[in-house]
């Protein structure tokens, strides 16, 4: 997906709520918001939102001081996932089928984005997902190429949410016993997005093999990942990619058998979709 009009304002103010989140002083706020400003009138409309986020995010930490600007706050959204997960698996492994409640539950982590239009209600979104249907629904394609496939890469997205990942995960090994499942991180710290350090601090190692994907943006980009990256998402059976900066990062689908799962939280994203904001989207293209 390429920016669109609508994103400018988004992305000045997630710089805004980049200021409060760090308690940035008058000063500091200023020269932010206004870099921010300045660097958008100039965006180039054939780039997708996450790379034309990514340069400025990394102007932001630097004015700031901070090598991970949202540390605090990705400290906190894993202490509010990890208070839900014994509920969540208990749901998961009572469920007449596992497999959706897995990928519901996968999905519901996808809430927690510091990034988005809307605030994140991580609470009411575990209460109602598992009585919301998908408005797009691909569950039972994704089942049958899982049974088919060896490979699956999982392309993560949000810190705390990647605890809901790590436990769809478990549950998909114990349904497709001989898959291998890599999960893939973000190459440097961006917004909330998971690394390798949140992912070793949830000891998803023992769950998954992980890899570092090598992109510095808030989505995979094929051309700034790694070679090793780029072997694995060129060869993998099948691809599930978590959240929106996946989505605007990889459509159009530069292969098939990627499934898009997300929870749209934009007007841009909802447009492309043709689902409405709050939507939970299972898509397989």
């Amino acid at each position: 997906m390429t920016i669109q009009n609508e994103c400018i304002g988004c992305i000045i103010s997630q710089s805004e709520r980049v200021c409060d989140a760090i308690e940035a002083d008058e000063a500091l706020r200023e020269k932010i918001v206004s870099f921010v400003e300045t660097s958008l009138s100039n965006a180039d409309f054939t780039l997708s939102p996450p790379v034309i986020a990514a340069p400025l995010y990394e102007q932001m930490a630097l004015f700031a001081n901070k090598v991970d600007l949202y540390d605090e706050q990705k400290k906190h959204a894993t202490a509010q996932a990890q208070h839900y997960i014994p509920f969540l698996r208990e749901t998961i492994e009572q469920s007449n089928n596992p497999f959706m409640a897995l990928l519901k539950t996968a999905v519901v982590g996808n809430v927690i984005d510091l990034a988005a239009e809307v605030a994140f209600d991580l609470h009411g979104a575990i209460s109602s997902v598992f009585d919301t249907p998908f408005a797009h629904d691909d569950s039972v394609k994704l089942a049958v190429l899982l049974q088919n496939a060896k490979t699956l890469l999982y392309i993560g997205d949000n810190t705390g949410e990647h605890l809901f990942d790590t436990l769809a995960i478990e549950h998909l090994k114990k349904l497709y016993p001989a898959l291998e499942i890599t999960y893939m991180v973000r190459g440097n710290f961006i917004i909330n997005d998971v690394t390798m350090k949140e992912a070793y601090e949830a000891n998803m190692d023992q769950v998954c093999t992980l890899m570092d994907s090598g992109v510095n943006t808030p989505g995979f980009v094929y051309e700034r990942a790694t070679q090793e990256s780029q072997k694995l998402f060129d060869s993998a059976d099948v691809i599930i990619a978590k959240g929106m900066g996946n989505y605007e990062c990889m459509t159009p689908t530069p292969r098939k058998n990627i499934c898009f799962l997300l929870k749209i939280k934009c007007s841009v994203v909802s447009h492309s979709l043709g689902h409405e904001i709050g939507s939970i989207i299972c898509k397989i293209d």
